[in-house]
């Protein structure tokens, strides 16, 4: 018996290339399924746990019942479950494993046909494995392949000796793919179940773009020319922002190709995407203004921490800007990863005018300067109490219209306005509610935060919509989510 053992684990392993202990581990499992279906028939045979244990150098092998030791209200099982009560106490707690050696079931007929079906299967799975091995040691990022059929709206697309799956979400909308079409997508991801590694393929991926102009554009794949960005709003347009290594080269000339061949090769590719190719720059502001193509820019307004710009352009440009259902706006935002408000100029004026009249105001009320004071400040850029308060004194020594003095005076109340605002917004935070602060997610710097915005209890937490959180804190929108759950948690108690 032990003899046939190790020949059965010699001779898979030499035929089909599969290690060692995995056939020993397979044989395991059938000699655990065949010892179920002869000494356990009936309803214990599933609850029932067993473990072989095949010595690796002889091929003896034995056999074990094991109990999980439960507490007496979680004894269901008797088949596989001991309640403490029934056991030592001095020997064995809640969660141990209790094993004892039953008889073991010979290597006959049904032992060897379930451990062929286990082996079989077992080999199946180290096959699939080696030929994704193979296949990912290749790095192919896009690939090629035939739609072998179709699986609930799904393409099972053969890809060499392995099949594939792209999605009905990761299909370019109003594409028709059929059996037998040749495909070329973006390798996304790969899910391993219980079926095996699955490979999940993209053709609205913006990376696919991206591979695509890899293969139609030589000079990328030698390093002169670089995509930087991409994004896309799948089969209707894309946006790629390009960058040339050697400044002897035109990026977006060389993309586009010798009267459109390169770029039109994409497009058909891409179910007829529109492609607009920009420039890449270094610095934002540039690149949003060529992100915005075809619409002129007349002026941008870089707010660095709300990581946002107001892009202004004039009346008859506005729609252009926009585009259809906001689509140039919303790929121009993706590619640049900015957030672009898009204004005319009589609205960037207006805009413009209040922030002055909200800043003169509160340089007036803080620093109890008059208006033409306030102005001077306003026109010289300054437009919070932290700018004057910190700013090197050499900076503001270049207002012609202030002396030292002045200068001094206004550093000095702007400090203290400060340090006023800071005192009163401590003492805010002390007045939120201990149900705040103990909440779930909660921390001191964001209670504090809530408090100064006049959130002091769950309730008022709760009442606030996921915008309105984070307009107010500028925290991540799925955070600002989860804090307003458990906020509202004890109203579904």
């Amino acid at each position: 018996m032990a003899r046939e053992i190790l020949t059965v684990v010699e001779t898979v392993s030499n035929e089909k290339g599969v290690s060692r202990e995995a056939i020993f581990e397979a044989l395991e499992q059938a000699l655990v399924a065949a010892t179920k279906k002869k000494f356990y028939e009936g309803t214990n045979a599933e609850e029932a746990r067993l473990r072989v244990e095949i010595d690796r150098k002889t091929g003896d092998y034995r056999t074990f019942r094991q109990w999980t030791v439960v507490a007496d209200e979680d004894h269901e099982m008797p088949a596989c479950q001991d309640a403490i009560s029934d056991v030592d106490p001095s020997k064995w707690s809640i969660g141990d494993v209790r094993e004892l050696e039953v008889e073991s079931i010979e290597f006959g007929r049904i032992a060897a046909q379930i451990a062929k079906q286990v082996i079989v299967q077992k080999v199946r799975e180290a096959e699939r494995e080696q030929i994704l091995e193979d296949f990912l040691g290749r790095n192919e990022k896009l690939v090629t392949g035939v739609i072998k059929r179709m699986d609930r709206g799904n393409g099972i697309i053969e890809v060499g000796r392995i099949e594939a799956v792209l999605p009905r979400d990761q299909m370019i909308p109003k594409e028709n793919l059929r059996i037998g079409d040749r495909v070329r997508a973006y390798l996304s991801r790969i899910e391993r179940s219980g079926r095996g590694p699955q490979l999940i393929l993209s053709r609205t991926a913006p990376e696919f773009i991206t591979r695509l102009f890899e293969l139609e554009v030589p000079e990328i794949e030698d390093g002169l020319l670089e995509i930087k960005a991409a994004a896309r709003d799948p089969g209707l347009r894309s946006k790629i922002a390009v960058k040339a290594n050697d400044q002897r080269l035109d990026p977006v000339g060389t993309c586009v190709g010798m009267r459109g061949s390169r770029v039109q090769a994409v497009t058909a590719e891409l179910a007829g995407e529109r492609v607009d190719i920009v420039l890449w720059s270094m610095d934002p502001a540039q690149f949003v203004i060529n992100a915005m193509a075809p619409a002129e820019v007349s002026s941008i307004v870089v707010d660095e921490d709300a990581h946002s710009m107001d892009v202004v352009v004039d009346e008859e440009q506005l729609a252009l800007a926009i585009g259809r259902n906001g689509q140039n706006v919303r790929l121009a935002s993706e590619l640049t990863g900015w957030t672009l408000n898009i204004l005319t100029v009589d609205e960037a004026v207006k805009k413009n005018e209040e922030e002055s009249t909200k800043t003169r105001q509160l340089f007036m009320d803080k620093l109890d300067v008059d208006e033409e004071v306030a102005d001077i400040l306003i026109e010289e850029g300054f437009t919070t109490l932290e700018e004057i308060a910190y700013v090197p004194v050499a900076e503001m020594s270049e207002i012609e219209a202030f002396d030292e003095d002045t200068i001094n005076e206004l550093r000095k109340r702007a400090r203290a306005a400060l340090l006023t605002d800071a005192i009163a917004k401590e003492e805010k935070v002390g007045e939120a509610s201990a149900d705040l602060l103990a909440m779930e997610g909660m921390d001191d710097e964001t209670a504090h935060l809530l408090a100064s915005k006049g959130i002091l209890t769950m309730e008022d937490l709760a009442d606030l919509a996921v915008d309105d959180l984070v307009d107010l804190t500028k925290m991540d929108a799925e955070r600002a989510k989860q804090l307003i759950m458990t906020a509202r948690a004890p109203w579904f108690a």
